[in-house]
């Protein structure tokens, strides 16, 4: 079920929104905070990458003319989802080991004061960062065509090049045991040198309001991270933060079980649809 959906429930006042100055030297003083919080004893590889190009969490809070209030509180949620996401995955400690594949693919958990239960999926892939950030934001809406969790991706709006607002509908898992979700979710998509980023909350959106016989599900912050492996550029160290309420009565013990299944199953369909798609390139060139 419930495949690599992100979410958010954020926002920024009126007020706030007009003064752009304000805004941006509010948010550059939180995130320079922030990366500075996470350069401190035995942050992992990739998080100094991003300290040293810290334009990935400031990334211009946009100032251009003609973003409306609304664009504006999207994109400002894209990099609060982002931010947040970072400083999780830079937390060393705490994680427990929810299930390992036999094939190296590893799931693990922790829980955080005002979220509740994150996983984290990681794995390596046999392909490019390039090739896996095309087909995750480039194809997103084919997504439901490899990924038997999801019925569809659908994009209600895009803002600027790196953000936009999804509709989501995952399907039931076998048996019903969880029905069916639908999301909405903002999306922050960011390339910086060989590293990708995908980070994402829960939102609201007028063209997709509660769908009657779908359970409106939220999740957040959620990030997936693909950087090319130290040993071979050709593969890609893949990690994905995931952070979600299905809503309704469902034991806790069965969400666990949900959504670390989930993510490995995520991670193998990835591959077969990689796979399928170096297949095909082959196919054409001959």
């Amino acid at each position: 079920m419930l495949p690599a959906t992100f979410k958010l429930c954020a926002g920024i006042s009126y007020l706030h929104t007009r003064n752009m100055t304000g805004l941006r030297k509010n948010a550059m003083v939180t995130i320079h905070h922030e990366l500075n919080r996470l350069a401190g004893p035995g942050p992992s590889n990739w998080i100094s990458q991003v300290r040293r190009r810290s334009s990935l969490l400031s990334s211009r809070i946009i100032e251009e003319e003609g973003y409306s209030e609304e664009e504006m509180s999207y994109l400002k949620q894209g990099e609060d989802a982002l931010q947040k996401a970072i400083s999780i995955l830079s937390q060393q400690d705490g994680w427990t080991i929810e299930t390992v594949a036999a094939n190296g693919d590893k799931v693990l958990s922790k829980v955080l004061p005002d979220i509740g239960k994150v996983f984290k999926l990681e794995v390596m892939l046999e392909q490019h960062p390039d090739n896996l950030y095309q087909e995750l934001v480039g194809n997103m809406e084919q997504m439901g065509e490899w990924n038997p969790n999801v019925k569809q991706v659908k994009i209600l709006q895009k803002i600027g090049q790196d953000t936009m607002v999804t509709h989501e509908v995952a399907a039931e898992t076998p048996g019903n045991v969880v029905g069916p979700r639908d999301f909405v979710s903002v999306r922050c998509a960011k390339r910086r040198g060989s590293s990708c980023f995908l980070a994402g909350m829960s939102t609201q959106h007028a063209k997709m309001p509660e769908q009657r016989g779908v359970v409106r599900a939220e999740n957040g912050p959620t990030c997936i991270v693909m950087k090319p492996c130290a040993e071979d550029p050709n593969k890609t160290k893949f990690t994905w933060l995931l952070s979600i309420d299905l809503k309704g009565w469902i034991p806790k013990t069965i969400i666990n079980k949900v959504l670390s299944q989930t993510q490995v199953d995520f991670a193998n369909h990835l591959r077969q649809r990689m796979a399928n798609n170096v297949s095909m390139e082959m196919a054409h060139a001959c």
